[in-house]
């Protein structure tokens, strides 16, 4: 069964999205996922992992592919991604790119970006750098106003960090946005790129 307009987790993104590199049981997954620090982004255990699967298997996004037994240990599923679920990451990833107010969906939605064509992208970083700009006048218009009340800075504290966190962002963002516009700039799947990666946190 396919649920129309699932709704997803950034952690169900994220698996899906590792499923498009080949097939795996969820043990592997989580191998993968905290062998490339993916957990720098959000917490993964085993519980909800394997959770997150079963919710994702129910919703149609990944289908069982086969299970395997390792001597005595429990049979392990083998789940593959289906066209539903690569489509649906797509969609996530739309979503929150552009102009996602929640820190952690941005993140993830930076690190599977390369799922969306590159102009498609680059319109989103657009979008969002546009969003930042709006946002860093608004904040700065804020404390101008506050100086000229002579608010003392211990209650302006968390302001400034966000002004200068968003100064940061919008410099990168403004230097990034070209360089992923430009043709020489790798975006895409890679499928012999991806299938080394595996192997070497497979071997490593």
């Amino acid at each position: 069964m396919i649920v129309k307009d699932p709704v997803l987790t950034p952690l169900g993104v994220m698996v899906l999205a590792l499923l498009s590199e080949g097939d795996m049981h969820p043990y592997e997954m989580a191998r993968l996922l905290r062998a490339r620090r993916d957990d720098r982004i959000i917490p993964i255990s085993n519980g909800t992992l394997y959770h997150t699967v079963s919710r994702l298997h129910g919703q149609g996004l990944l289908e069982e592919v086969g299970v395997d037994r390792d001597g005595n240990r429990p049979e392990r599923t083998t789940y593959a991604v289906t066209p539903a679920g690569t489509e649906s990451v797509r969609e996530w990833v739309r979503r929150e790119l552009g102009g996602s107010r929640r820190r952690t969906s941005f993140r993830v939605a930076l690190a599977e970006a390369h799922n969306l064509e590159r102009a498609e992208a680059v319109d989103l970083l657009t979008q969002r750098l546009a969003l930042l700009r709006q946002e860093l006048e608004a904040i700065g218009a804020g404390l101008d106003g506050a100086a000229t009340r002579d608010v003392p800075e211990q209650y302006l504290l968390e302001p400034i960090r966000h002004r200068l966190m968003l100064q940061a962002e919008i410099e990168w963002l403004d230097a990034l946005i070209p360089r992923i516009a430009a043709p020489n700039f790798a975006w895409g799947p890679d499928p012999d790129h991806l299938l080394a990666k595996r192997k070497a946190h497979h071997d490593g």
